[in-house]
């Protein structure tokens, strides 16, 4: 097996989440995706229960950032600042076009992300299900559609029973310029 193509990078995090063993499942998820970084707002998240779900140990691999605070939230230059909550106003996963770099941020599974939090956020995405899913299993599903749209695969096939093309999709290759009517004279 092969791993996956990307373009860019992806961070993901929690705000307010104290369940432990749920961000452990996140932090061995976002591994498997191959997280840049992990991230922990104001959680009363401890390391040690959250390792019965982490059986990776994500944080010896990944970097893992805990801050007390909204305030204290600092990302990457360049990287957007994702939400993902249950929302009118939110933008649905299977139509949102996410940023080539990129930071996912969920909330506890009863009150949410937090009003600041979600202010912060430059795009707000829902997964189109009739009520909130699990943590873990949320940030799973929101990894997944990252990856199809930003891995390189081979293109699926047209019917259910036909088979699937042998090759994935070639890595994108920038050629020499082309001009439409003359060649610039910088270029000469």
């Amino acid at each position: 097996m092969t791993e996956p193509h990307f373009r860019g990078y992806f961070g993901i995090g929690v705000e307010g989440v104290s369940k432990s063993a749920n961000v452990g499942a996140l932090l061995r998820t976002a591994h498997a995706f191959g997280a840049a970084f992990c991230f922990t707002i104001a959680s009363g998240w401890d390391a040690r229960a959250g390792r019965r779900a982490d059986t990776a140990d994500t944080p010896l691999h990944v970097p893992l950032w805990r801050f007390p605070d909204l305030a204290s939230l600092a990302l990457p230059q360049h990287c957007v600042l994702v939400g993902v909550e249950v929302a009118e106003n939110a933008i649905e996963l299977p139509s949102f076009r996410h940023p080539l770099n990129a930071a996912y941020v969920l909330g506890p599974e009863r009150a949410g992300l937090s009003p600041g939090l979600m202010a912060r956020c430059q795009h707000i995405v829902r997964i189109p299900t009739r009520f909130a899913l699990n943590l873990s299993v949320a940030g799973a599903l929101v990894l997944y559609d990252r990856l199809l749209q930003h891995g390189r695969f081979a293109e699926r096939p047209v019917g259910s029973n036909a088979a699937p093309s042998p090759q994935p999709a070639a890595p994108a290759r920038h050629g020499a310029p082309r001009f439409r009517r003359n060649v610039p004279d910088w270029m000469a």
